[in-house]
């Protein structure tokens, strides 16, 4: 008999959450491991949220101390933080608060966003992004030992789409003890089980409904990373969204408008994806070593292959 499945959507993250966990595992049933994976999601949400000023990440972001004791999991998140930069030689740069505030995405993103194609006819000239000259990121330190993190006073993190990477990556430790599971985090996919099952990731277009290309993956992770989905006008008119070229500050128009990348693990999805849209049409293929795919301002989109 094939093994039971347990499937569960749930609002999180400003997205919408979906677990899918087959057969029995170190989680218990595979009903019992979907709420597991609810119950910490939900948590890791209240805790790492910057826009909840009771979550620890909001506590940390306004302590004026220069070394704080942190959670294990504010830890792996400010890690992953780091890593993520030094990785993508700044161009992925969760240190960029006051800027993404300034830009207007100071709260929850709720409002329906500007059509993309509207967005683009405002935008300005594309140009590739860049890392940020101040490189804040570097100021970072994590004491593992001690779980306590140094920063200049007044530095602030956004958790971001690194937080739903890393997130993944946690869960997955457990649920590859069952038969197959799949955790979809707003497009954020993490893969696993002890039967590698193959299952399909669809892959949609920015600017319609529909699908543009599928990957069949039996286990690591898919991030897709895009301008069309919390974009708004900014007071002075101009189109805006919450990736940043680090180099201005303001928000990126590369001439890609999404990217999507598969990666062994959840975080390394997120920073390569991120990193590929920032870099441009000319340089993203280059960041996609485990495949992908990119699509560009004018709609048309290419699969990128796997490196032999």
């Amino acid at each position: 008999m094939a093994d039971a499945e347990a499937i569960e959507s749930f609002d999180c993250f400003g997205g919408r959450v979906t677990v899918i966990v087959m057969g029995d595992g170190a989680a218990g049933t595979p009903e019992q491991a979907v709420a597991m994976v609810k119950r910490r999601m939900l948590a890791w949400h209240r805790q790492l949220s910057r826009f909840d000023h009771s979550s620890e990440l909001a506590v940390l972001n306004a302590d004026l101390r220069p070394t704080v004791a942190v959670t294990p999991v504010m830890a792996r998140l400010i890690e992953a933080i780091i890593d993520a930069a030094q990785s993508s030689g700044g161009l992925v740069d969760a240190t960029l608060v006051d800027e993404i505030e300034t830009a207007g995405y100071s709260e929850h993103f709720d409002g329906v966003p500007v059509p993309l194609r509207r967005a683009l006819e405002l935008a300005p000239s594309r140009a590739p992004g860049g890392p940020s000259s101040d490189a804040r990121w570097r100021q970072v330190t994590l004491d593992r030992r001690a779980r306590t993190v140094t920063r200049a006073p007044g530095l602030r993190f956004d958790s971001g789409g690194i937080a739903k990477g890393l997130f993944g990556d946690i869960l997955a430790t457990v649920l590859e003890t069952h038969a197959s599971f799949a955790i979809d985090c707003s497009g954020d996919v993490r893969l696993g089980g002890r039967e590698k099952i193959e299952r399909p990731v669809l892959v949609e277009s920015p600017f319609q409904a529909i699908t543009l290309h599928s990957f069949s993956l039996s286990a690591g992770a898919v991030a897709t990373s895009g301008i069309g989905r919390r974009s708004w006008l900014g007071a002075d008119g101009r189109p805006a969204h919450h990736l940043l070229d680090p180099a201005s500050g303001r928000p990126a128009f590369t001439g890609l408008v999404q990217v999507t990348a598969i990666a062994p693990s959840g975080v390394e999805a997120e920073w390569r994806a991120k990193a590929a849209l920032l870099s441009g049409p000319d340089a993203a293929a280059g960041w996609l070593p485990h495949g992908g795919i990119v699509v560009a301002d004018d709609a048309s989109f290419c699969p990128v292959e796997a490196e032999r």
